[in-house]
């Protein structure tokens, strides 16, 4: 039987043999060597509130205490188990954890490359490949931290390349492990699941043309199907033998509702506005993807796969907009997509030439244009890459988060406290708990829940007191810090709370430690913004 050719056309582009292939190969791997030394030098950034939550539940997992039984979220939990299998790899410790991202980093790099390389040829695949390893380096994106969406991109990009191969090969495996692999992009983070959604349209458009009994398509499709689910079901088995499955659901669908219908086109508008100026920057570099992705419509090149790259572009938009909350990392999620089309434009612009037959030179000239807009562009982040040291960079970034003084806090407790001490928290400072290697005595990671505008605010209010009361831990901490509650309107809505807790830190402890926090962000209590440590003073 005839299966559908694989990759482009020799009409529409050179074979890729020889000298081309392996300086384009060369080429990525000194991109990727530069990038990694650039992690490595910038790998003691203090954790932000997402790693320190995924780190904390990484660290109970190594435990042996599961997700959701004494600390939940509602985030799925493959980027805990990520987060505990790096940790168990390069050690519980900040470093080890962006050790472990520039290997996830580097794998996604891979990946994107031979993505570009399966479509186009090796040199689209080469600045794909080196257009990722860049953009998802950029603070503008927070792509120095190990946020959950490089998870997803890592699982999400494997399970393209198997569907790929499992069309043009017809093999029933490759489309099971396709399957598993978006599977696993779905536990990292809800908007995987998109991904999954997109192969399966895929690969059904492939399909239709074929003359294929309806029992082998039958046969097949379930296949996809099955490893989709895998991953979620044996997820739903060990949590409900662990005995966490009613929280697990609770926080990873009722509540996940609730937060996902929150946010309407009115309140989106300010943080598209606030966080895309930066996301698409530097300009050069997504001017260059702009015209990949408009390539099929003059390109005969780019038209060989033009739906599946602008299939695969605007399910990325999708992803990045699920929930309307449009926070920097988001956008990680779209870079693939963007860099695959990055290198489609510059290899239909270079084609172009090639078939209007101007000289060798002449039909270069794209790839040293891509070049040089790269090395602008690198060249731009020099201050952050090779003059801020992490502190400051972290300054920079979140200057009116306290995640730099996070770090004291933590070392602070755990020089002052036994193994069996536990943390109550006021704030969202999750990370708080992983340097002090303390538990939480409340479940509530994150006290956002408890300040938004949702059917469980109120229960949730009530809930956390009562753990937080119960445990009676050795310690308090209270974040006057707006953004670790929310904003400082929320402050305000919410004064009956704050009141509350701030009173109970002042019963039965002492206040031990007070860590001014920099940036000027809104508070409450005092002449400007603290990290408040309390220790308990009665039994």
């Amino acid at each position: 039987m005839t299966t559908t050719p694989r990759g482009v056309t020799s009409e529409l582009a050179p074979s890729g043999k020889g000298w081309e292939t392996y300086w384009c190969v060369g080429a990525l791997l000194l991109v990727m060597v530069f990038f990694a030394f650039v992690r490595v030098r910038l790998r003691d950034l203090p954790l932000e509130r997402d790693e320190g939550e995924f780190a904390y539940v990484g660290q109970l997992m190594l435990e042996g205490i599961p997700p959701y039984k004494i600390a939940s979220n509602m985030k799925l939990p493959g980027t805990y188990a990520a987060y505990a299998a790096m940790m168990e790899i390069f050690g519980e410790t900040t470093s080890g954890i962006r050790d472990g991202l520039i290997l996830v980093n580097a794998a996604a790099t891979i990946l994107v490359f031979l993505l570009g390389k399966y479509l186009y040829g090796p040199l689209a695949g080469a600045v794909a490949g080196i257009t990722y390893s860049f953009l998802s380096c950029r603070p503008g994106v927070l792509g120095l931290y190990a946020h959950a969406t490089h998870f997803v991109v890592l699982a999400a990009l494997a399970g393209i390349l198997l569907l790929l191969c499992a069309i043009d090969t017809e093999r029933t495996g490759l489309l099971f492990g396709s399957g598993v692999c978006f599977g696993v992009a779905f536990l990292m983070k809800q908007p995987g699941i998109l991904f999954a959604v997109f192969a399966g349209l895929y690969w059904l458009w492939r399909e239709w043309g074929r003359p294929l009994p309806w029992r082998n398509l039958a046969v097949r499709g379930g296949a996809l199907f099955a490893g989709l689910v895998l991953p979620f079901a044996l997820t739903c088995v060990m949590l409900l033998r662990a005995g966490v499955f009613s929280s697990f659901w609770f926080w990873t669908w009722s509540y996940a509702q609730e937060y996902g219908s929150m946010t309407t086109l009115r309140d989106a508008w300010p943080m598209l506005r606030a966080s895309l100026p930066w996301v698409v920057r530097p300009f050069v570099v997504w001017e260059i993807v702009a015209i990949g992705l408009t390539a099929p419509l003059w390109s005969r090149y780019a038209r060989a796969h033009g739906g599946f790259v602008a299939s695969f572009f605007l399910v990325s938009v999708l992803a990045v907009c699920l929930g309307l909350y449009f926070r920097p990392h988001y956008f990680i999620l779209l870079l693939p997509a963007a860099a695959l089309c990055a290198g489609v434009g510059v290899c239909s612009v270079r084609q172009s030439l090639r078939e209007r037959r101007f000289g060798a030179l002449v039909v270069w000239l794209p790839v040293f244009y891509f070049a040089v807009a790269f090395g602008i562009s690198v060249r731009g982040q020099y201050r952050t890459y090779f003059h801020l040291d992490p502190a400051a960079l972290n300054r920079k970034i979140f200057d009116r988060d306290p995640f730099l003084e996070a770090v004291g806090v933590g070392s602070y407790i755990k020089a002052h406290s036994l193994e069996q001490d536990t943390i109550g928290m006021f704030g969202s400072e999750p990370e708080i708990c992983f340097y002090a290697a303390r538990h939480c005595a409340s479940s509530y990671l994150y006290t956002y829940p408890l300040m938004e505008k949702q059917k469980y605010a109120e229960q949730m209010r009530q809930d956390m007191m009562q753990q937080v009361q119960h445990a009676q831990p050795r310690f308090l901490v209270y974040a006057d810090v707006a953004r670790s509650w929310g904003t400082p309107a929320t402050l305000d809505e919410n004064r009956g709370f704050l009141e509350t807790a701030w009173a109970y830190a002042h019963g039965n402890y002492e206040l031990v430690e007070q860590v001014a926090v920099g940036g000027d962000p809104g508070h409450l209590w005092g002449d400007q913004a603290y990290l408040y440590v309390f220790r308990r003073t009665a039994p």
